[in-house]
Formats: structure tokens, C-alpha cells, sequence
């Protein structure tokens, strides 16, 4: 599940995100929802979240359990 609709990412649920210095690479991190930063229902480039960690980030993947994404992969 893709991170661009703003209801469907709750604190709490564990995310993929990109930092805005890894957007050109590409790289994902993980981690549990702390905040969700951005305030419009929708995003085109992902719905803007804190992790537990304190990384921010758009939301690329929602996870549904153990690493998993809903196959999308």
C-alpha cells in the first residue's frame, strides 16, 4: 500500500519511508509512526510522517506485518 492518502497512516503503524537526502537514491528506512506531519488529505510524493527514531520522511510502503507490504513489493 502506497503512502499518499493521509487516513490510511495512523501513529503507530510501521512505514517505509524516504528522507529527503536518499529521494535521488532511493533508499527506504523503517520504522513505526510517530507523527504524521503533512496536514492535506492526499500527497503526491507521500504523506510526510515522523518515525519513533526521530527520522522524517514520506511515506513510500504502509507495512501490514512482519516486513511485508500488501504486494507491492
Amino acid at each position: 500500500m502506497d503512502g499518499q492518502q493521509r487516513k490510511a497512516i495512523q501513529p503507530g503503524a510501521r512505514v517505509r519511508v524516504v528522507r529527503k537526502e536518499d529521494q535521488r537514491a532511493g533508499v527506504l528506512t523503517e520504522g513505526v509512526v510517530r507523527r504524521v506531519l503533512t496536514k492535506s488529505p492526499t500527497h503526491p510524493h507521500g504523506i510526510k510522517v515522523m518515525l519513533d527514531d526521530g527520522v522524517v520522511g514520506r511515506v513510500k510502503e504502509i507495512l501490514t506485518g512482519e516486513g511485508e507490504t500488501n504486494g507491492h513489493d
